[in-house]
């Protein structure tokens, strides 16, 4: 799932660096960026592709309560699937600091959306299912809007891990201390902020060539037996795993384990996502797919697909037993990958901007529009580095 991403929402590379010719004077600085902005084509299918994920296991989970090869898959799935979302969000987020035009873009993409779409999705349960109990709470999100509440708060501490010397090893010391603390509660569901947040650090740590490295053919040739391994790994942990360490919602005491299982199962996690992410990335297409132009789109399709879920299941539309075998399966999986799909196309977000992308002039002082042009040595203006135009 995936905006955003900056969230897994859209966020847009640097254009690729012209070749200079000739060479320039040393006291000359590179002509400024050019001002259409181009899109890395791996990034994009990188982020539709997983949100097709996300999407998919979304529709198992009324699904594999009678097959325990479902639910294998499904461990595996949610092993790694919002793991390489958040990695990548993480980083398109090396470019923030507390800038007011990125502050501005953080409010209006992440803190806005999280809002209307928690009020949204708290009011559709109320009336599709028909549930008058249920309460409208911005510090409790609901299903899915709980990863924009916990970009928002990875976004916050950003300039936080760009200046710690080992960051990753900080951020996995926190995740382990949340994993076996059962005092922190569902406010803002803290528990997959913290322990979620090794991959958003990764993230921020990783640049272009290590996902090159990844992609690499000796990669890719590994990778399938790495996964089929992973596969009858999670076929065998269905009777002993918890889910909730895969959602990773809850401390090791609250799933009924010694508080020391935490940490072991927090690391263990971690590699396994490690591991799976890259095979994920390896096989992810870096040239333009037809598919390409949806990444932009992948937050739209990740908050909308949720209502299209859960009236199925409030719905009963999956409850037919024909759907709860092999064929079946296969047929709601390929439903919800055309339903996330057509959730990421041009018109849907046309019509969605005002809420997941609200401009908001009428809020902001007009400073935050972005940074001044800077004077070079030679006294003219020139534009910012095309690395600060990057949508943080």
């Amino acid at each position: 799932m995936f905006h955003a991403a900056s969230s897994p929402a859209s966020a847009v590379q640097s254009p690729a660096p012209a070749v200079p010719s000739p060479r320039p004077k040393p006291e000359q600085n590179s002509r400024p960026a050019p001002s259409g902005k181009q899109r890395d084509a791996f990034f994009d299918n990188a982020k539709y592709l997983a949100i097709v994920l996300v999407a998919m296991g979304h529709t198992w989970d009324p699904l594999n309560d009678d097959s325990r090869g479902l639910q294998g898959l499904y461990l595996v799935l949610y092993t790694f699937h919002m793991p390489a979302f958040i990695i990548v969000s993480g980083y398109f987020s090396r470019s923030f600091d507390m800038r007011p035009d990125r502050v501005k873009r953080l409010v209006t993409g992440v803190a806005v959306p999280y809002v209307l779409f928690e009020i949204a999705y708290s009011v559709f349960k109320r009336v599709v299912d028909h549930d008058p109990g249920f309460a409208i709470s911005l510090l409790d999100p609901w299903y899915l809007t709980w990863f924009l509440c916990a970009l928002f708060v990875w976004r916050l501490t950003t300039p936080i891990w760009k200046v710690l010397r080992r960051p990753l090893p900080v951020a996995l010391g926190v995740a382990m201390l949340a994993s076996m603390t059962p005092e922190i509660r569902n406010d803002l569901d803290m528990q997959r902020v913290l322990q979620f947040l090794p991959c958003f650090v990764l993230g921020l740590c990783l640049r272009r060539e290590h996902f090159e490295m990844v992609r690499r053919r000796a990669v890719r040739v590994l990778s399938v037996p790495v996964v089929l391994v992973a596969l009858a790994v999670g076929w065998w942990a269905v009777p002993y795993m918890d889910t909730r360490w895969v959602y990773r919602s809850a401390a090791a005491q609250e799933m009924g384990m010694p508080w020391w299982a935490g940490p072991v199962v927090t690391l263990a996690l971690f590699g396994c996502s490690l591991v799976l992410t890259a095979c994920f990335f390896a096989w992810v297409p870096g040239r333009r797919m037809w598919f390409t132009a949806l990444g932009a789109g992948t937050l739209y399709g990740y908050l909308l697909h949720g209502f299209v879920t859960k009236t199925a299941a409030y719905e009963g539309w999956l409850d037919h037993a024909p759907l709860h075998q092999p064929l079946g399966q296969a047929f709601v999986s390929l439903m919800g990958a055309v339903a996330v799909t057509l959730l990421c196309t041009g018109p849907v977000r046309r019509t969605f901007r005002f809420a997941m992308e609200p401009r908001m002039e009428w809020a902001f002082r007009p400073d935050t529009a972005g940074p001044a042009p800077e004077p070079d040595r030679s006294g003219k203006q020139r534009a910012p580095h095309a690395r600060e135009s990057v949508s943080a």
